[in-house]
């Protein structure tokens, strides 16, 4: 009897292909690009209007002070989006009222902030549900303060 039968012949070429699969050159792996860093600033009405994601600019809105990078949502927040109007804008009030009008956005830029003490207890609650909202879904990049405000960057 010898050892060179068919289906000898056959299992060892099965296990050689084996053995080539585990250990043949493998393409080096590449890891996709981190996003770069964002650092944590302070924005006043002015610096914050920019970021409205037209062109390669990210799309920030404020809702109480805190200014929300929203570029994973450009769709919506960006040019053409239902959001469009608070991109780069205090969006506070129009949330509050469930109103994307353009009279809801702070006209005064340089002026002070929107004190928001009109809001019914009804409009307070659903600020605070889009706010809680944003705080689960996009990352905190800064604050907002008023122009002249002692923290306001320089320009």
């Amino acid at each position: 009897m010898s050892i060179a039968t068919p289906i000898n012949l056959i299992l060892l070429s099965l296990f050689g292909v084996l053995v080539y699969m585990q250990f043949r050159p493998k393409a080096p792996t590449t890891l996709p690009q981190a996003p770069p860093p964002v650092v944590f600033r302070t924005f006043t009405p002015t610096t914050l209007l920019p970021f409205n994601g037209v062109g390669d600019q990210p799309v920030y809105l404020a809702v109480r002070g805190r200014v929300f990078d929203v570029t994973p949502g450009k769709n919506f927040y960006g040019p053409g989006g239902p959001y469009e109007n608070f991109a780069g804008r205090d969006a506070s009030r129009g949330l509050a009222h469930q109103s994307f009008d353009v009279e809801m956005l702070t006209q005064d830029l340089k002026g002070p902030l929107d004190d928001l003490k009109d809001l019914t207890a009804d409009q307070l609650e659903n600020l605070q549900g889009w706010e809680e909202r944003f705080s689960e879904k996009y990352l905190v990049v800064g604050k907002l303060v008023a122009e002249g405000d002692p923290e306001a960057p320089k320009s």
